[in-house]
């Protein structure tokens, strides 16, 4: 049990939901103005403030949504601090800290999502404080043939924990491999495949339950991604796009990630789908797609802080982990129920954004 203080005992009349953010503002200012208007009885909103943090003591948020610990340790290790004390993260920042790219694919592939063949590639230069010596097990050169065989040409790579487009590069022959490997520095990186793609699709999940599907087109300027014309997908892709997307997500337990889907022969191939922080800015995702995350963010956070109990973990956890500590196969769950999805913008009709709820949800 947690133990009680005159700072927890401070927060239990009012139940606040608290985004912490960094230089963005049109989607954390839009959640908090859009919480704050439904006028739920009890509950607030407002941006994450810090004067100081103390072990085991509170923020006194009830839920937190989490936007820019990745880029600031001290803001993940404050939120390790508050999930402990009884604050609901949105997303789990024990997960968060743990998981990367490489992992996902490999998570991907136990069940059953397509994705591209990857490889994981060292640093080429050694990490800080290690020499040649830390690396006795590691057989140098690697096979290096085998590798290009297994991916193929031309190939991407990129950080294995990275986002944002950082550090990407295309590939076009092993020479350029090498020319461009060698000015990565410390960075692991993956070589994957390179998926010529008929279709893009870049999804929002959120709550694990709600997705909105968004024609993307991560060959046009950023600006314009989303501004995409073109044929109606077809409904059964859709469909198959939208089992694929809750499925990730409920395995790897994030409350809020976009999951990208390139199309190659009608095969859905999940290009990127660690994400925990994904781009919401109105300037990109354009009006309609910024509406339906700004709603949809506000009424889960609220049903979040309904649930949300004092000394307890309000904490999500993926299926990946308890099957883990359930000693269960990683896939003897049916897969997830379908949930309804917002169609892309131009495609079909949107459905409505999922209603205010009218009950606390279920602790997860």
């Amino acid at each position: 049990m947690i133990a009680s203080s005159p700072l927890k005992d401070k927060f239990k009349t009012m139940k606040k939901i608290g985004i912490l953010f960094g230089q963005e503002r049109s989607f954390p200012e839009a959640v908090i103005e859009r919480i704050n208007q439904k006028a739920e009885k009890g509950i607030t909103a407002e941006a994450v403030q810090i004067d100081k943090i103390f072990q085991n003591v509170p923020l006194g948020y009830s839920v937190i949504i989490d936007r820019i610990s990745q880029d600031v340790p001290f803001y993940r290790a404050s939120l390790k601090n508050a999930a402990i004390t009884g604050t609901a993260v949105i997303n789990n920042p024990f997960w968060w800290s743990a998981d990367e790219k490489f992992f996902n694919n490999a998570l991907a592939e136990q069940i059953g999502v397509p994705v591209p063949k990857t490889a994981l590639i060292p640093s080429r230069e050694h990490p800080t404080g290690t020499t040649g010596e830390s690396f006795s097990n590691l057989t140098m050169p690697l096979d290096w043939d085998a590798i290009f065989e297994y991916t193929g040409f031309p190939a991407y790579m990129k950080p294995y924990d990275g986002g944002g487009w950082r550090d990407v590069y295309k590939l076009h022959d092993k020479e350029d491999f090498f020319d461009k490997h060698s000015g990565t520095q410390q960075l692991v990186m993956l070589l994957q495949e390179e998926i010529i793609f008929e279709e893009y699709f870049r999804c929002y999940c959120i709550g694990g339950k709600y997705v909105r599907i968004m024609q993307y087109d991560p060959r046009n300027p950023h600006h314009l991604r989303y501004a995409t014309e073109g044929k109606s997908p077809d409904p059964k892709l859709l469909k198959t796009v939208e089992e694929y997307t809750l499925r990730l997500c409920k395995y790897l337990g994030y409350d809020f990630n976009t999951v990208e889907f390139a199309v190659r022969d009608g095969i859905p191939i999940a290009i990127d789908f660690c994400n925990p922080a994904p781009d919401a800015d109105i300037k990109s995702v354009g009006q309609e797609n910024f509406d339906w995350v700004v709603e949809t963010t506000a009424n889960y956070a609220i049903e979040r802080a309904k649930a949300q109990k004092d000394g307890q973990d309000n904490l999500t956890w993926g299926e990946y982990i308890k099957s883990s500590v359930g000693g269960k196969p990683l896939i003897a769950k049916a897969a997830p129920k379908t949930a309804k999805t917002a169609a892309p913008k131009k495609v079909v009709t949107a459905e409505k954004t999922p209603a205010k709820p009218k009950k606390a949800a279920a602790k997860k």
